[in-house]
């Protein structure tokens, strides 16, 4: 059982990039769907898919997320990933203390009344929310 889905969620996409792999298959929520929308065009993985997949043992199904990393000459795009708030404690900013990541560098997620979305976008709309995770 995993307490913080989008903990995990990171931490895949973060040790995919370290093992080098080409495809990265995730539990899907609607939350990790958005997270890889913005992910992609913010140019750090390729592409999501949403697939079903049969289980093994039993007779059902269950949804997952397909991620395909994206490398540039062999560099992974991401070089860092990092988890903020967290279910026990969660992190909240205001519109005027939005943070920056590596001065306009990375990008921090912010979930906020309108969804998610980027500082930068949240910064221009002039809301906060809470702060998901940092990525560069």
């Amino acid at each position: 059982m995993v307490t913080d889905p989008i903990a995990d969620f990171l931490s895949q996409i973060r040790n995919g990039y370290l093992a080098k792999k080409p495809l990265v298959v995730v539990y899907y929520s609607k939350m990790k769907e958005q997270l890889a929308k913005i992910l992609i065009e913010k140019g750090y993985i390729k592409s999501s898919k949403v697939k079903s997949r049969q289980l093994k043992h039993n007779k059902g199904e269950h949804t997952i997320l397909e991620i395909e990393l994206k490398y540039t000459d062999e560099k992974p795009a991401v070089e860092s990933i990092k988890r903020i708030s967290s279910p026990g404690r969660k992190i909240y900013v205001d519109a005027m203390h939005i943070p920056t990541v590596l001065s306009g560098y990375g990008i921090a997620i912010l979930s906020t009344s309108k969804g998610l979305m980027t500082n930068k976008q949240a910064k221009k709309q002039k809301i906060g929310g809470e702060v998901i995770c940092h990525i560069s």
